[in-house]
């Protein structure tokens, strides 16, 4: 007999998904998005009247065990008009909701790396926090042929968040970039 490495179940029901999914208050469509499958997939497995194995019965373990993971992971609702996703690599870091007219800014920290953070150990930056962040992801305004570079970007002057759109806040250094939702 084969030695078992872990305790965990060789399979769940379509009953126990469900229960799950009603007790994180999902539709089938927002469950299938949180666990990143398609909604065919949900529909399929509830109604099933097999065993269901895979990748998805650990996770439904570690979603009973830690219901609030969801509630962890879920991307608040857009109130102003601008959200900047900081990312490193495929990860999300910060979101960052601005209100430019108003000069107000709310960020939701994703990581707990403070090294990987928009703002490091700054949890509720001003505006000129923001706009400092952004310059630290453009060249620097007083680099040698900047309007060259500007002229190649089809920038008609410098400024940080059109830089940020037309080079996603990429550095030649790291591997963090933005992307800007309007």
């Amino acid at each position: 007999m084969k030695e078992r490495l872990f305790v965990t179940p060789e399979y769940t029901t379509a009953r126990e998904i469900k229960q799950i999914r009603k007790e994180l208050h999902l539709t089938q469509k927002e469950f299938a998005e949180f666990i990143n499958c398609s909604k065919p997939t949900i529909e399929r497995w509830e109604r099933s009247k097999e065993v269901i194995r895979g990748p998805i019965v650990p996770f439904l373990k570690m979603l009973q065990k830690y219901p609030e993971y969801e509630q962890e992971v879920k991307v608040p609702e857009k109130v102003w008009p601008l959200r900047i996703w900081y990312m490193y690599e495929q990860d999300v870091c910060t979101l960052i909701d601005v209100n430019e007219q108003e000069r107000k800014v709310k960020i939701r920290n994703y990581t707990d790396k403070i090294m990987f953070r928009a703002f490091g150990t700054i949890d509720d930056p001003d505006y000129n926090d923001y706009l400092e962040f952004l310059e630290s992801r453009c060249f620097p305004e007083s680099r040698d042929k900047m309007k060259l570079i500007l002229k190649d970007l089809g920038l008609p002057f410098y400024d940080p968040i059109m830089i940020i759109e037309k080079t996603a806040g990429r550095m030649a250094e790291d591997d963090f970039w933005i992307r800007i939702e309007r």
